[in-house]
This record gives structure tokens, C-alpha cells and sequence, in this order.
């Protein structure tokens, strides 16, 4: 850890000490965050078109967009937060990647769908990135990384950054690269998403080990990508999360196969999106 980081922690301590931190009722952790849900909702209302517009727009498929938004919104409404304003957009993207923005703000490109194959698969990606936004998983980033650039975590006013700032830090205004993020989680982070995801796909009657058919494809795909722009850079090292997440799904809810009623719907997918995605033209965005 580098001293910027660790004078962050400690400022982070200090400020929870001072004005208190909230328990995330996704995580049960303690976090201290600058960014008010009111203020989040309007970062990710802000940022999203810019983000959309990028990764080639939406995909021109009514029926992908009409499916992919029915499955999130189903995930969302079993959520620790579903009263935010949600939205699922399909980016018109080859790129593999999904993500989220503040507020609710989830996508997933092209690429990523074309990679899938069923829609328990679909619902992890969907629930693995809803579960950064229950996580606060993105404001709390972006509150370190502004407050530490901006030198005021020890002053304990990081309530003072703009939301200029803020959007600069989640990548506004900048080369992209094939939509990823400036704001990187770590493995840890990431793995709580994986087990968040899990739980949203159980309590919508998905098959949790969907996750793992997920980590397995992102696993293949990144061993093939090399270096190469990809989603790997915000969303590291699948392969060392798909032991852990296959070991809590099996903890929880028994070995794969054990039960017969999760939702998987190899076909609705076929139809809903592999078909849909072969009728489509190339992809406007495939850098």
C-alpha cells in the first residue's frame, strides 16, 4: 500500500469518527461516503448518455433491450435498493464489457451478450454489476480517489468536491478505451459483487451457479485477450474468484444440479438474444 493510500485510509477513519459512518445494508459494513443517493442519481443521469454514446449506442434490437430490461429490473426489485431510478442498456459494442454507473445505471455491450448462453448467465452479469451499486461501491471510489487527488481527506471536507470532479474521476471527458472506467474495484470488491449477484439471482429463482458459467467465460476470454483492452482492467482475475464464489453458492445452496426449479432458460435466451444478435449489422463500436 502507498503512502497516498494509506494517508487516505487514515483520513477516511478519521472523518467516520468525526461525522460517523452508515452500515450498507447489502454489505453490513461500515462506510463513511461523501456522495448523497440524491447527489449519486444525478452523477449517473449525467454521465450515462456520454458513456452510451461512446460504446456505439444502444443495440438495434427492440427485443434484446426489451429482455435484458425486464431481467435487470427483475433483479433490482429483490435488491437492498429498489427504489432507485434503475436502467439496463445494451451498448451496440463488440467490446466484452459490462458495468455500472451511480444510481442505478447499469450496461452490458454486445460483445458480453454474444458470449453468454442462457439467461441465468444474463441475470449474473446484471446482478454482479447491481451488486456494486447496493455495495456503494462506486461512490465510495469516487470519493477516495477525488478526495485523495484533491488533498481533502484530512481536512475531512470532502463534501466540498464538485461534481465535476467527481465525473472526471469516473471518466468523463476522457478516451475511454472501449468503456472502461477510471475508477478500478478490487478483488475484494469485486468478490463481494460475485456474492451479491448470487444472492439477487436466488432470490429471483435464477440459478446461482449462472455466476460461475459467467467467471468461466470471462476466465477464457481473458486469457485470450492478453493485454489487450477488455473489461478485465475494472473487473480483474475471474479465474481466482470462480473457487470462492463456486464454494459459497455450494455452501448455501447445494452442488450444481442439486435443484431442478432454478430458472435457466437456455431457450428464451436463444430466442430473445443469439437469434436477434445474428439478424443485427456489425457493431457500430469495435475498436
Amino acid at each position: 500500500m502507498t503512502r497516498s493510500m494509506r494517508l487516505a485510509m487514515h483520513g477516511f477513519a478519521l472523518l467516520c469518527l468525526g461525522v460517523g459512518c452508515s452500515t450498507n445494508p447489502a454489505t453490513g459494513d461500515k462506510q463513511f461516503n461523501a456522495i448523497s443517493e440524491q447527489r449519486e442519481i444525478s452523477l449517473g443521469n449525467q454521465s450515462a448518455p456520454e458513456f452510451k454514446k461512446q460504446l456505439g449506442g444502444e443495440i438495434p434490437s427492440q427485443t434484446i433491450r426489451d429482455y435484458v430490461r425486464a431481467i435487470g429490473h427483475k433483479l433490482a426489485a429483490v435488491s437492498e435498493r429498489p427504489n432507485l431510478p434503475w436502467s439496463f442498456t445494451v451498448v451496440d459494442s463488440k467490446v466484452l464489457n459490462a458495468f455500472a454507473l451511480p444510481g442505478g445505471h447499469v450496461f452490458i455491450s454486445r460483445g458480453m451478450l454474444e458470449k453468454l448462453s442462457d439467461e441465468a448467465m444474463l441475470a449474473a452479469v446484471l446482478g454482479h454489476e447491481a451488486g456494486h451499486t447496493t455495495a456503494k461501491h462506486i461512490g465510495q471510489q469516487m470519493t477516495r480517489q477525488a478526495t485523495l487527488a484533491i488533498g481533502l481527506v484530512a481536512l475531512g471536507t470532502a463534501a466540498q468536491v464538485t461534481d465535476e470532479d467527481y465525473l472526471r474521476y469516473l471518466g468523463m471527458g476522457a478516451q475511454m478505451g472501449g468503456g472502461m472506467l477510471l475508477l478500478k474495484f478490487s478483488r475484494d470488491e469485486e468478490h463481494q459483487s460475485d456474492i451479491l449477484g448470487v444472492r439477487y439471482l436466488a432470490r429471483a429463482g435464477y440459478d446461482p451457479y449462472g455466476m460461475v458459467r459467467v467467471l468461466e467465460v470471462l476466465a477464457d476470454a481473458a486469457a485470450e485477450a492478453g493485454s489487450g483492452p477488455s473489461m478485465f482492467s475494472t473487473h480483474p482475475d475471474p479465474a481466482s474468484r470462480i473457487k470462492k464464489t463456486a464454494s459459497k453458492i455450494a455452501h448455501h445452496h447445494g452442488p450444481p444440479g442439486s435443484n431442478d426449479h432454478w430458472i435457466v432458460n437456455v431457450e428464451a435466451f436463444r430466442t430473445n438474444v443469439l437469434e436477434e444478435l445474428a439478424k443485427l449489422p456489425p457493431p457500430k463500436h469495435n475498436p
